[in-house]
């Protein structure tokens, strides 16, 4: 539950919301957009040089199918809302977090008075520290925010975060929505350093994504099983324990990642075999062991095709 004073000053009725009240059904479209646009501008949100800022949700009004160019963040302080994100009609409740890409088709049903949600407004290159923080290993989440990085029209993805329960999650929010709303000399910095904490905690728990599409929740089974599985894992078995037919699975994960699944074995094994021998003593033949490599010449080639060097120069340059 988010802390009661906060609850309170987004609760008050804004001027926006009191012109809905007494009569008028539709959205402020200049408050949003430019004229004849579906796509919601970051520069009528933010002020001139904020990487990120909170905005309480609009209620009482229907708002029609539109994008972005920011990524969206909304947190719901209590109640309930209902999106219609790519298609897909999601209740997004008490507790519970949604991120949009850029190019995600999102429109949200009218909210009720008791029915809080804040809105972070976030443009990409707020995301440096969050990514630095996140690492190299590839997750749903990291994904996401690399794709909202790397593309100019914007990932059209769309995550939901059924996470009402974990209290690290939820102090974590408070701490970003109070942050957001002190005139701090740093703010901007521990912002940045708070949601890198709150990413950091979101990939402890990408069991609690809800999806719609069958597709991506076995893709998020899929990099589960490599992350806890990558030195004896195999695809014939992770199909087998997600219940999804092989040749279905294996296309799926080449459609959904771009590579297969043989590749995303490989790379969380070179990872690994990386951060082995930059921060431990084992000898390179363990070393390739331990990450599910018995062939050590096989080792050495794929090891130096990834990093340019062998596994004992990476450690030598690493001392």
């Amino acid at each position: 539950m988010i802390d009661e004073q906060i609850l309170c000053r987004l609760r008050g009725i804004s001027p926006e919301e009191q012109a809905l009240l007494e009569g008028d059904p539709h959205i402020r479209r200049e408050i949003y957009m430019e004229d004849g646009s579906t796509r919601v501008d970051a520069k009528k949100l933010l002020s001139s040089g904020k990487l990120m800022d909170i905005r309480p949700h609009t209620r009482f009004v229907h708002f029609p199918e539109h994008t972005h160019n920011y990524v969206e963040m909304v947190y719901m302080c209590c109640g309930s809302t209902t999106h219609i994100a790519n298609g897909k009609t999601i209740t997004l409740r008490e507790g519970e977090l949604l991120l949009f890409g850029q190019g995600a088709r999102q429109e949200i049903l009218p909210a009720g008075e008791n029915d809080i949600a804040v809105n972070f407004i976030i443009l990409p290159q707020f995301f440096d520290k969050a990514l630095e923080m996140l690492g190299e290993d590839e997750t749903p989440l990291r994904k996401f925010i690399v794709d909202c990085l790397g593309s100019s029209s914007g990932s059209s993805s769309c995550l939901h975060f059924q996470v009402s329960d974990v209290l690290p999650i939820q102090n974590t929010i408070e701490n970003l929505l109070w942050t957001l709303e002190q005139s701090l000399p740093n703010r901007r910095s521990i912002c940045q350093a708070t949601m890198g904490l709150l990413f950091m905690q979101l990939l402890n728990h990408t069991d609690r994504l809800a999806y719609e599409d069958r597709s991506d929740a076995a893709i998020v089974g899929v990099l589960h099983y490599i992350e806890e599985n990558y030195a004896t894992g195999s695809l014939s078995e992770i199909a087998e324990l997600l219940h999804y037919d092989f040749c279905w699975l294996s296309r799926e994960i080449k459609r959904k990642t771009g590579k297969t699944y043989k590749q995303l074995l490989q790379d969380k094994r070179l990872m690994q075999a990386a951060y082995l021998l930059k921060h431990t003593a084992l000898q390179v033949d363990v070393v390739a062991g331990a990450v599910g490599y018995s062939n050590l010449s096989y080792f050495h080639r794929i090891f130096r095709e990834k990093y340019g060097v062998t596994p004992k120069k990476y450690r030598d340059a690493a001392e």
